[in-house]
């Protein structure tokens, strides 16, 4: 229930018309990894040991314990702000990859606009990015605050791990639904209709970003799945669209 979009999405890149639309979100997607994770090992040496020169001498032996802990933390804050910092700054690009993904599905001819008000729909677009940054924030304090509550925090890892398939949901269907003209909160309504279908995609494209190599194709993937989504379940009812 809706994971399979985000492999039609990885199947549907490959077409010869829509490559060209994908070199620049992946572009963008493999510089932010490769800087965000050659500053997180830069700092992460140094963030170690001025923890570690906080501990009394005869506590040097949680330096073991510490990395790993470390490491994870690390791990955490690079994949979020990766996630973050790539939509934020490939936005106009996955907005024209969602255009061309669904004129291909559709064979909707999408009118050629005046560069003045392309330009303009930019401004929308970057709000909505910033809108869905403060949203995830809003949810995410919350969230982590069940990890501190003995006994719910059991259960808190299935609980963040369902708000991320959400986020993503929310993140990659941005895309075709703001073209449309479709608000934020809009965008919402329409995914809480679809609840199990946007959480089935949201979670598969939550795997798919911790698999080494695939994970820089993540982003043109879900951006073209989550077109599929919105032509089959959200826009007008089609039986069927050619891939």
């Amino acid at each position: 229930m809706g994971a399979h979009y985000l492999l039609r999405g990885f199947k549907l890149i490959l077409q010869p018309g829509l490559r060209r639309f994908v070199i620049m979100p992946l572009l963008v997607n493999t510089l932010i990894f490769v800087l965000l994770i050659g500053l997180g090992i830069n700092q992460f040496d140094r963030l170690t040991n001025w923890m570690l020169a906080f501990l009394p001498a005869w506590m040097n032996w949680l330096e073991w314990l510490l990395w790993p802990l470390f490491a994870l933390l690390t791990l955490v804050f690079s994949f979020f702000s990766f996630s973050l910092i790539a939509n934020l700054i490939g936005a106009p690009f996955n907005g024209v990859l969602a255009e061309a993904v669904e004129q291909h599905l559709t064979g909707r001819k999408i009118e050629n606009q005046p560069l003045l008000k392309t330009l303009l729909q930019l401004v929308p677009m970057l709000f909505r990015e910033l809108l869905k940054i403060v949203y995830f924030l809003l949810w995410a304090v919350p969230f982590l605050i069940l990890f501190l509550i003995p006994g719910i925090n059991l259960f808190a890892p299935f609980l963040w791990m369902l708000f991320s398939a959400w986020m993503l949901a929310l993140q990659y269907l941005d895309y075709p639904m703001g073209n449309h003209g479709l608000s934020f909160a809009e965008q919402r309504k329409k995914l809480r209709d679809r609840r199990f279908n946007s959480l089935g995609f949201g979670g598969a494209t939550l795997l798919a970003t911790l698999i080494p190599v695939v994970n820089f194709l993540v982003m043109p993937a879900a951006v073209a799945g989550a077109t599929i989504m919105w032509v089959e379940l959200f826009d007008k009812p089609v039986t069927q669209v050619r891939i």
